[in-house]
């Protein structure tokens, strides 16, 4: 075979119908898996690669995935955490020919705007950010119909949707482990904003380490809000004017260990020396964590590879139907860097 082949001619090529093909190359369950490799090596020799509004033709589908973004988390948008986990998820869905729709709504329209993209068929499906713990968002999902994959969970809701999600709860524990055992005791938190459940679940793991040494966590070393270097370096400041200041800090993100290290700075402190530093690193393409050595010791999970794999959840649900809910749990690695040491005598 040479040369670019429409659906058509690839089909007659395969003496298939182009209704096979086509179900072939969108991964219908029904299409026998022999079928299903033979059409699809067939699509490559020739470089044949249908647009997504000839495959919405040949399936009936929108071949797109919805991300509906609050006007009041737009600012989200802007966030390199988002960028990644769009950036990963853009890259899954190009490779199975959908488009990304990603839709800004005022707040309290944001049940009407997923009603509407149900009734018109304009997305096949949906990825819902920054979950709430009593999130009403997943209800209404359920109720409409449309497969949707939460990128974090509901902890007051029960675990029976589909998810994916970094174990914030012992990622942000082995930190704090990581910490008491080189023999910090006053060890303070620069969390997210703690309306979100991630950023509960991260608190959770730092008070937990922190309990079984049988230390009672201070509330003036918990500090939270938008994870911007701003959050880090006015915390930062704030509670080394204390009495008994901090002598380590875990950061919720590299942006917030940014200004916790901007803010040390200032003073003159030496950081891994008279205090010390565990971030969460989500492996972002431009705010890399160092060279061969890091800087920063911190909790490691690619906040991109999630995007890929969410998208490719939410299209495996499209694909089966009847699939039970997909759900995830990454495991964060922790990687030592240059941030942290023995805490000063």
């Amino acid at each position: 075979m040479s040369g670019k082949m429409n659906l058509k001619q690839l089909a007659e090529h395969l003496q298939l119908s182009p209704t096979t093909v086509s179900r072939a190359l969108n991964g219908y369950p029904e299409v026998k898996e022999a079928t299903r490799l033979r059409v699809e090596a067939a699509a490559r020799a020739v470089g044949y690669s249908p647009n997504a509004w000839a495959k919405g033709l040949a399936t009936g589908r929108a071949m797109a995935i919805g991300h509906v973004m609050p006007v009041s988390k737009s600012h989200e948008m802007v966030n390199p955490v988002f960028g990644d986990f769009i950036t990963g998820a853009s890259e899954a869905y190009l490779r199975a020919g959908y488009d990304m729709q990603l839709t800004l709504v005022d707040d309290e329209d944001e049940a009407m705007r997923y009603r509407n993209l149900r009734r018109r068929g304009l997305v096949d499906g949906i990825i819902v950010h920054a979950p709430l713990p009593a999130d009403e968002r997943i209800a209404l999902l359920r109720e409409i119909g449309l497969p949707f994959v939460v990128h974090g969970r509901a902890s007051e809701l029960p675990d029976d949707y589909a998810w994916i999600d970094m174990n914030n709860r012992r990622a942000f524990e082995r930190a704090t482990e990581h910490l008491l055992a080189l023999g910090h005791r006053r060890i303070a938190l620069v969390n997210g904003p703690e309306r979100q459940d991630f950023a509960l679940r991260r608190r959770e793991g730092v008070l937990t380490a922190l309990a079984a040494q049988g230390i009672e966590a201070d509330p003036a070393l918990l500090s939270s809000g938008e994870m911007t270097e701003r959050l880090g370096y006015t915390a930062t400041r704030e509670m080394r004017a204390l009495p008994d200041p901090p002598t380590a800090i875990v950061a919720a993100s590299m942006v917030v260990a940014l200004g916790i290290w901007r803010a040390l700075r200032d003073e003159g402190v030496t950081l891994g020396r008279e205090v010390s530093v565990v971030a969460h690193d989500d492996d972002l393409g431009y705010l890399r964590n160092g060279g061969d050595v890091p800087v920063f010791t911190a909790t490691r999970a690619s906040v991109r590879d999630a995007g890929r794999r969410a998208a490719e959840m939410v299209l495996e649900m499209i694909r089966d139907p009847s699939c039970a809910p997909l759900q995830t749990l990454i495991e964060a690695e922790l990687i030592l860097g240059q941030s942290t040491g023995r805490a000063p005598s």
